[in-house]
């Protein structure tokens, strides 16, 4: 019997000298910071730990002017942010939706100025008015030595009350369109990450692993064998934290189930035999950066890595799986999909064995859902729109691939090759977008017209 894993010790890990120095520098600041408002409260408490009190050092914090104040005016926040309660985290979005939101009397004195006498002056004044003072607040707040993991949590929540709460619409967008500039790929750094890694590290892909559970320490070292590869983005802000990563298999032929490349069991494959790389499982791990584009840059960057450490890989292929497959056929009109008979039959939850009649219908079903089923321009299917998208072809359908309970209930058990050709990606990227042409092969394209 395999002894069971032993996690790594955690390392301390070496600061950069750099890195270091500018953290004493904040520190001395924001301690300095500190004492000054200590002083001018004069025993005071900051007050953050109610919607109020937190609204009322963000309007502080964008009226101060002093370096260390500011900073250390930033840092309550954060802290007084994280020590909300959830319920208390809503009253205070609210608070940022209606007392940090943009004056349309502002917007419309600048305009009429501008209509008046047009010059780069009044333009750039009608562009002051037109920002919300909530971002200048968030940018103030991401100075904080803990502001930017702060704002990101923070939309995480937001995202999860928007439903309910449309008028803060506006926080959100504006929280996303500072994140897109400062989580752009210039900023990024692709990291393998294997057994050696950081004991943090690798207990977060653990946490955040979101389409194959990682079923503690022994499931995870096997996922970061030779034969395996894990990959993440990581960003100068959240020191060891991964933005988005993705697990890879290297095999011999095209995959078509989930359990020989998970088995902890398996054979290593010789490294001469090694031809293709298989992109099992691609997480983003904060919801906060939800929109926020990694994945694409990400597996195209691992190709390039991969390509120079193994030149004679030919076939980068995904086993993804359907995840609103399930969710659309039980709404779904079929009539003149399948025969009338199928219809509840289809819609049943599958077992272990699936009659062939039943079998090929889901088949065809799952084509035509992933083919013509949209949403906007694009197909509805997710994790569809994501790899088409990229410059993928849908290449193959397996059904049974996936048996888990989760693959069962989302996807019927079919799992998907989407195939990165290095030669076509751009073409499809570019027929995708501009034509809303989806690269599809010939067997597939067969399904739809059984």
């Amino acid at each position: 019997m395999q002894e069971p894993v032993t996690p790594p010790d955690t390392l301390d890990q070496p600061v950069t000298g750099t890195m270091s120095t500018l953290s004493r520098t904040l520190g001395s600041v924001m301690e300095a910071g500190r004492d000054i408002l200590a002083r001018s409260r004069r025993g005071r408490p900051a007050g953050a730990d109610s919607p109020e009190g937190l609204a009322r050092l963000c309007r502080e914090l964008l009226d101060h002017r002093g370096e260390a104040s500011g900073l250390a005016l930033a840092g309550e926040i954060t802290a007084g942010y994280r020590s909300l309660p959830d319920a208390l985290r809503l009253q205070f979005f609210f608070k940022l939706a209606d007392d940090f939101d943009v004056n349309p009397d502002d917007v419309l004195a600048a305009a009429e100025r501008y209509r008046a006498e047009p010059g780069l002056e009044q333009l750039w004044a009608i562009d002051r008015a037109v920002e919300a003072p909530r971002q200048k607040l968030f940018r103030r707040i991401n100075m904080a030595p803990d502001g930017t993991r702060t704002l990101v949590a923070m939309r995480g929540d937001l995202l999860r009350t928007l439903r309910d709460n449309p008028r803060l619409r506006a926080v959100d967008s504006d929280l996303k369109h500072l994140f897109i500039s400062w989580f752009n790929k210039g900023f990024l750094e692709l990291r393998r990450i294997d057994w050696s890694s950081p004991a943090n590290v690798l207990e977060k892909l653990i946490d955040y692993e979101a389409v194959h559970e990682i079923n503690g320490w022994d499931d995870l070292r096997s996922r970061l064998r030779e034969d395996r590869r894990c990959f993440a983005f990581f960003h100068p802000a959240l020191v060891d934290d991964p933005l988005v990563f993705v697990e890879i298999a290297l095999t011999d032929a095209l995959p078509e189930a989930m359990p020989p490349l998970l088995s902890q069991q398996r054979e290593a494959i010789p490294a001469e035999r090694v031809n293709t790389v298989v992109f099992y499982s691609i997480s983003n791990c904060h919801p906060g950066l939800a929109g926020i584009s990694f994945g694409n840059f990400l597996i195209k960057n691992v190709v390039q890595e991969l390509t120079k450490e193994m030149p004679r890989l030919k076939t980068f292929v995904t086993l993804s799986p359907v995840p609103g497959f399930r969710r659309w056929l039980l709404e779904a009109d079929l009539e003149g999909l399948v025969p009338a008979e199928l219809v509840p039959r289809v819609r049943q939850p599958i077992g272990k064995v699936v009659d062939t009649a039943v079998y090929d219908a889901l088949m065809k079903l799952c084509a035509h859902y992933l083919l013509r089923v949209k949403s906007g321009n694009g197909p509805r299917d997710p994790v569809a729109r994501f790899h088409l998208g990229n410059g993928a072809r849908l290449h193959r359908l397996h059904g049974g691939a996936d048996l888990s309970v989760k693959g069962k209930e989302q996807s019927a058990g079919i799992m998907v090759n989407y195939l990165y050709d290095l030669a076509r990606i751009e073409e499809n990227h570019e027929a995708y977008f501009d034509q809303g042409k989806i690269a599809v092969s010939r067997t597939i394209s067969r399904l739809l017209n059984q």
